[in-house]
């Protein structure tokens, strides 16, 4: 199971449970009456994370794009492991020209190495006209753009059953405190109240990631992220602590700890749209909806909803993202077709080409939300668009991968063994300052 979340990372997507080809070809013969092409004869070759249902979504874009310029595309998917697949890409002189990179902190890599090229000046002058500053700022590298945020997820809702809360009768809850009442309730009721995703660390970080944004703010998410704040702040104990109250209560966690560390992200949707329901809700990224849909039947607003993620204590609601940014790599044997592929995705034509498909969120603000197909997708886009400045980076994705992004590692394996026993959040904090040091260091 890929962890992006920004792919997952993002929009209502289907990708959990398919499996799609390594590569497949796209463009072919420009239709007949197209007129002349700028690019014909012309390839442009892109990696990405994406499989299977969000692979075929993103070729329909690639095929919009063949057919606006003449350019042929082929698409190759890498798995969860973007750095390592293109590094040895590039070392073994088979640079692809673009790359949808799905984390911060690898698109920081990726610059550090010299392999990017700065966006052109009409990619830039798109980003300063269609999106928020903040969708700059992550695509910048010491001043310079390198990063196009073509698609996002918005990792802010908690998603549940309408009959699992009717039958409780509780409405969705607008704090944190009202939605653990409101789990008690449905508890009550019959059903656990949440459904924990605990054998994917990543679903941990972002539990972490949304209570500890709304609870100590921006600021010091901002600083935690970058580790100018130790993770053994006391800002960080409590948000463990807040978390830990959540983690520690059978009653509100499907199958209590054991069953939670032994849930991953499949299974806790599953578990509440599956054929046989064990909990009310399920907090993870828009792209929940996808999984309900393709996978278990749900009509998204009728049989699936979702809440935005509740204030805690007093905060302001968090709006936490992730997503997939497109770069033009240095050493990709055709980066005048990879320059025009990145000027055109940051159109709202090429947005709405996935918007209409499904599974898709775009940060572009000039896209129609009569573009997205379902309500509760222009719901999700009109909420993150409408976030602006204020919408914050996956901090995990933000982080070196051996502490941010590593099976079985790092902050991960922490939160995992604190969800197993969150008896100490002090002890949890400096055992996360301990392999953030070191990775930051590193």
């Amino acid at each position: 199971m890929m962890r992006r979340r920004s792919t997952l990372l993002t929009g209502c997507t289907a990708l959990v449970l398919a499996l799609g080809a390594t590569a497949c070809g796209g463009g072919g013969p420009v239709s007949a009456g197209g007129g002349d092409k700028a690019l014909s004869g012309q390839s442009v070759t892109v990696a990405g994370v994406w499989s299977g249902t969000e692979q075929a979504n993103f070729q329909k874009v690639l095929d919009a794009f063949t057919e606006k310029t003449g350019a042929k595309t082929s698409f190759v998917s890498t798995g969860d492991n973007v750095s390592t697949v293109v590094g040895s890409k590039i070392e073994g002189g088979n640079a692809p020209d673009v790359v949808m990179v799905p984390q911060v902190g690898v698109l920081q890599q990726f610059a550090a190495k010299g392999w990017l090229k700065p966006l052109s000046k009409t990619a830039q002058q798109s980003v300063d006209s269609n999106f928020a500053n903040v969708w700059k700022s992550y695509g910048s590298v010491d001043g310079t753009l390198y990063g196009l945020y073509f698609k996002a997820a918005h990792k802010s809702t908690v998603w549940y059953s309408p009959d699992a809360l009717a039958q409780a009768g509780v409405e969705p809850p607008k704090t944190y405190d009202e939605m653990l009442k409101a789990g008690q309730t449905v508890s009550d009721s019959g059903l656990a109240a949440f459904s924990v995703a605990g054998q994917d660390g990543w679903t941990l970080t972002d539990w972490f990631e949304n209570v500890y944004l709304s609870q100590a703010g921006p600021e010091k998410y901002d600083a935690l992220a970058a580790h100018e704040l130790k993770w053994t702040d006391a800002s960080v104990v409590e948000a463990l602590t807040t978390l830990g109250k959540l983690f520690k209560d059978k009653q509100l966690v499907q199958g209590g700890q054991k069953g939670a560390l032994n849930t991953d992200f499949p299974g806790s949707v599953e578990k509440v749209f599956g054929p046989k329901p064990e909990a009310g809700m399920v907090y993870e990224g828009d792209f929940v909806a996808g999984v309900a849909k393709d996978q278990f039947g749900k009509e998204i607003g009728k049989d699936a909803d979702f809440f935005p993620f509740p204030a805690v204590a007093g905060g302001e609601a968090p709006v936490v993202s992730g997503g997939d940014a497109a770069v033009v790599l240095k050493d990709g044997k055709n980066s005048k077709a990879g320059t025009a592929l990145l000027e055109y995705l940051a159109t709202p034509e090429a947005a709405a080409v996935w918007a209409e498909a499904g599974g898709f969120l775009s940060p572009n603000k000039k896209l129609d939300l009569a573009s997205y197909g379902d309500d509760v997708s222009r719901a999700t886009a009109k909420s993150l668009v409408g976030a602006g400045d204020s919408v914050r980076f996956d901090m995990s994705d933000q982080a070196p991968a051996a502490f941010g992004g590593t099976k079985g590692t790092g902050e991960w394996k922490i939160l995992q063994d604190f969800l197993r026993d969150p008896s100490d959040p002090k002890a949890t904090a400096a055992q996360l300052e301990a392999a953030a040091a070191k990775a930051y260091k590193g």
